[in-house]
C-alpha cells in the first residue's frame, strides 16, 4: 500500500516553506489559512474529519479541528502554526527554505513549532490501522505569536475537544506541568504643564510617575513574598517596569507622562484579582498627587496554568521521558485548553532558546525519540485509553 502522505521530513520542508508570520504590526502579517489547509489535505486521507474554524474577520486566519473517533475522552496533539516575523539578512539560509547541516533542520518555525505538527500527522499515519476507544484530536491555531485569538476563539465557542492535551512547544522533550501567566499594563499620569522655575505652577506627572513605580516595587517585594511556588526557576511572581515615556524639555514641568509594566504571576494569582490590585494601589497614589490616572492593557493577558502532578497524563508523560514534569516561566495556550475541561501537559522536540533567533533549527536527533512519546501517548489515551471515570 502506498503511503498516503509525504514523509515526515518532507512535511516539515512543506510546512516551512508557507509563510505564516502573525505580528501585532499588519505589515507583517501573513495568516495561517496555507498551513491549515496543507495539513487537511494530509489528515483527511487518514481519517480525520477536518474543520477549519474562523478566527477572527481575517479569513486568513484559522483553527484546524482533525478528529479521528469517537467520544468524549481522548487526546489532543495540539500546536501553533504561526511564527515571529524575521530578519532575513541575519540568517545563512533561506528561512522558508528547511536546510540539513550538522546534524540540524533550519527553517523558520522549524522548532516553535512546525516540526511537531508534522511529527502529530505522522504520529496519526503510524496509528491508522490501530482501533481507537477514544477520539485522536489534532489541533493547530493560529496567532498564538501575537494575540492567542486561535485559543481564545476555542474558549469563546466552548469546544469540547478532548480530556488530555498536549502541546508540542519546544522543551526538549522535557514534561511541563505548569507555566506562569502574563498581564502587560500601560499606566498614564497627567498632570499640567508649568514652567521649571516654579515648581508649584503646575503638576508634575514624571514625579508623580516616580512615586508609583516606588509603589510598583514595594508590590513586587510583596508578591515574592505572598505568592511563592517553588517549582519555578523563579519561585515568585515577577514585576517588570518597561518602559517609560513622559515631558518635553527639561524646563517644562512634565504634563503627562506613560510606563509600561509586565507582570507574571504564578498559580493561584488570577489576572483580575492582580489586574485590580493594581489599579487601587496606583489611584490612591494618584489621588494623592492629584493627578489623574489611566491604565490600558497592552495584551488581553494569558492565565497561568498548573495541572496536578497526580494527573494521569503527567505521570505518563513522566514515565515516557524519565523525567519530572517541571514548571517554566513563559507562557503558551495550555490555561485555554485547561479552561476547556483538558488536563494539559507542554511537551515537544527543540529548544526554547533556539525559537525566535535567526538560523532556527531543531536537531534531527530529537525527532525519533519525540515520536516514540506520540505513538505512546496514542496508544495509552486513544487505544487503551484509562477508565474515563478516573
Amino acid at each position: 500500500m502506498s503511503r498516503p502522505i509525504p514523509s515526515l521530513l518532507e512535511m516539515i520542508a512543506e510546512l516551512v516553506a508557507l509563510p505564516s508570520m502573525s505580528s501585532v504590526s499588519p505589515r507583517f502579517d501573513t495568516g495561517n489559512r496555507l498551513v491549515c489547509e496543507r495539513m487537511a489535505q494530509w489528515l483527511e486521507p487518514l481519517g480525520f474529519q477536518v474543520e477549519l474554524q474562523p478566527v477572527g474577520q481575517d479569513r486568513d486566519k484559522v483553527n484546524l479541528i482533525a478528529r479521528r473517533g469517537n467520544g468524549n475522552g481522548g487526546l489532543v496533539l495540539s500546536g501553533h502554526t504561526d511564527t515571529v516575523p524575521f530578519d532575513a539578512s541575519r540568517w545563512n539560509s533561506d528561512p522558508f527554505v528547511l536546510t540539513q547541516r550538522e546534524g540540524r533542520l533550519y527553517g523558520l518555525g522549524a522548532t516553535d513549532m512546525k516540526a511537531f505538527l508534522a511529527m502529530a500527522v505522522e504520529a496519526a499515519y503510524l496509528s491508522q490501522e490501530a482501533r481507537l476507544q477514544a477520539p485522536l484530536v489534532i489541533l493547530a491555531t493560529a496567532d498564538e505569536e501575537s494575540s492567542m485569538q486561535g485559543a481564545r476563539a476555542l474558549l469563546a465557542d466552548q469546544r469540547r475537544l478532548g480530556r488530555w492535551a498536549v502541546i508540542g512547544e519546544p522543551t526538549c522533550g522535557v514534561p511541563v506541568r505548569a507555566h506562569k501567566g502574563i498581564l502587560m499594563e500601560a499606566i498614564r499620569l497627567v498632570g499640567s504643564p508649568g514652567h521649571s522655575s516654579d515648581p508649584a505652577g503646575g503638576r508634575n506627572a514624571l514625579d508623580g510617575m516616580v512615586m508609583l513605580m516606588q509603589d510598583l516595587m514595594q508590590w513586587r517585594d510583596e508578591l515574592a513574598h505572598s505568592h511563592r511556588h517553588e517549582d519555578f526557576p523563579v519561585p515568585h511572581p515577577t514585576l517588570n517596569l518597561g518602559r517609560i515615556e513622559g515631558g518635553d524639555n527639561p524646563n517644562r514641568i512634565c504634563p503627562a507622562c506613560e510606563l509600561h509594566i509586565d507582570l507574571r504571576t504564578t498559580p493561584g494569582l488570577g489576572l483580575a484579582e492582580a489586574r485590580q490590585t493594581l489599579h487601587q494601589r496606583l489611584r490612591q497614589v494618584a489621588t494623592k498627587l492629584d493627578l489623574e490616572i489611566s491604565f490600558q492593557a497592552l495584551f488581553e493577558g494569558i492565565e497561568a496554568m498548573e495541572t496536578s502532578p497526580e494527573s494521569a497524563l503527567v505521570r505518563a508523560c513522566e514515565q515516557l521521558t524519565g523525567q519530572q514534569a517541571s514548571a517554566v516561566d513563559f507562557g503558551t495556550e495550555g490555561p485555554f485548553l485547561t479552561a476547556l475541561g483538558m488536563e494539559t501537559v507542554i511537551m515537544g522536540p527543540g529548544d526554547i532558546s533556539v525559537a525566535h533567533q535567526p538560523d532556527e533549527f531543531i536537531a534531527l536527533a530529537s525527532l525519533n525519540p519525540g515520536m516514540d512519546q506520540l505513538q505512546a501517548l496514542i496508544q495509552q489515551f486513544c487505544i487503551d485509553p484509562p477508565d474515563p471515570r478516573r
